[in-house]
């Protein structure tokens, strides 16, 4: 069916501002509720828009839900030594991991939403509108009575990290009443991304509300703590499409040591493949990774790169991954793509690199579409 001027302003608003209300629509297009309300009933009927959401068809979207927070990096100039002063080069720049990963899939291209706590302070204001900036939608964010995380990283002379701090106390609080308007976006995304940041309980609901729909969802562990809190969750009645842990992270979720070789991280991977994980994709940095499937185990190596700061690199690998799997690639290509970006990630000194997407673009248009880099067991 064909449609109305009206109904085309509509929905080109819709694309740019996917959650406006009625209200919204109508000041933006200096019109009266009543007659937005009839276009918006024309255009469900015409199939143009799905749910009281007001979501359109077509273009996928990523859901990320997990932490937003400041990022304060200090690398230090020498080699750095504890319990006392180091000389320093330090930058604030936005963060948080599900937040990173969120930013990096919009400047790769996807379109993505972020279910996040921000507190109500300049702080959380300024943070909400850099990522904005970035592409990524950030309606679904709510308001903390608590300030806005932040984390601070100590790096060495060579960039890697000595230790890392964090206040999450808004990322802590979080609950599934104040998030749960953001269901039906959840609901009806292409893909849904965990960060293990997030409260277990809201980790739940996001996995059911997933399941309910169908969404394929990929768990980010973040840490060994994390990954162990939120590893009860895992069962087939709330199935993941991928979990993205490291080594230690793998021990932690399937609740048993693991070493660094492949016959034991896949049979660890096996462990959670009967808890309702399709695919266990395990970093194991420099030596690359394992994507460990049902019947079959690809082996990845990293992409090499001269690291300048390793801060933002599994975020940018999962980033990656996502991105993959919402422009149709299959888990192992969404993987390689994972790998290229956090490569470039490293080499860029940026938590999240802002020209990502430019980068890999001029990276994969530079090799051999003929190169294969995994082997199949």
């Amino acid at each position: 069916m064909s449609l109305s001027p009206r109904e085309r302003e509509i929905l080109a608003l819709l694309r740019a501002q996917p959650l406006l209300d009625a209200a919204g629509l109508a000041r933006s297009l200096g019109t009266s509720k009543g007659a937005v309300a009839v276009a918006l009933s024309s255009l469900s009927q015409k199939g143009e828009i799905v749910g009281r959401g007001y979501v359109l068809r077509g273009e996928p979207w990523a859901v990320v839900v997990g932490g937003a927070a400041w990022d304060i990096k200090a690398r230090s100039l020498a080699t750095a030594r504890l319990h006392t002063s180091n000389p320093a080069v330090v930058s604030r720049m936005p963060g948080g991991v599900g937040r990173n990963i969120a930013e990096g899939i919009a400047l790769l291209g996807g379109r993505v939403h972020l279910v996040a706590a921000v507190g109500g302070d300049s702080g959380g204001r300024d943070l909400l509108a850099r990522t904005a900036e970035a592409g990524v939608y950030v309606d679904q964010v709510v308001t903390s009575p608590h300030p806005t995380g932040s984390y601070l990283a100590a790096l060495d002379t060579d960039g890697e990290l000595v230790i890392g701090l964090s206040d999450f106390a808004a990322t802590d609080a979080m609950d599934v009443a104040s998030l749960a308007r953001a269901q039906e976006l959840l609901g009806r995304a292409g893909v849904v991304v965990v960060d293990s940041n997030i409260p277990v309980e809201v980790a739940g609901w996001v996995l059911s509300v997933a399941a309910t729909g169908g969404v394929p969802v990929v768990l980010e562990p973040v840490s060994v703590p994390k990954a162990a809190r939120i590893a009860p969750l895992l069962d087939a009645t709330r199935p993941v499409f991928a979990a993205t842990p490291n080594v230690d992270e793998l021990a932690a979720l399937a609740g048993r040591p693991v070493a660094d070789e492949r016959a034991d991280i896949v049979d660890a991977a096996a462990v959670l493949h009967g808890r309702g994980v399709t695919h266990v994709w395990v970093s194991r940095g420099a030596a690359g990774s394992l994507l460990v499937s049902p019947g079959q185990v690809v082996v990845l190596d990293a992409v090499a790169a001269e690291v300048s700061d390793v801060t933002g690199a599994g975020d940018a690998l999962t980033a990656g991954f996502v991105y993959g799997l919402l422009a149709g690639d299959d888990p192992v290509a969404a993987a390689r793509r994972g790998h290229l970006a956090a490569a470039l990630t490293v080499a860029s000194g940026h938590t999240v690199r802002p020209d990502l997407g430019v980068a890999v673009a001029a990276a994969l248009g530079r090799r051999n579409p003929t190169e294969t880099e995994g082997v199949t067991r």
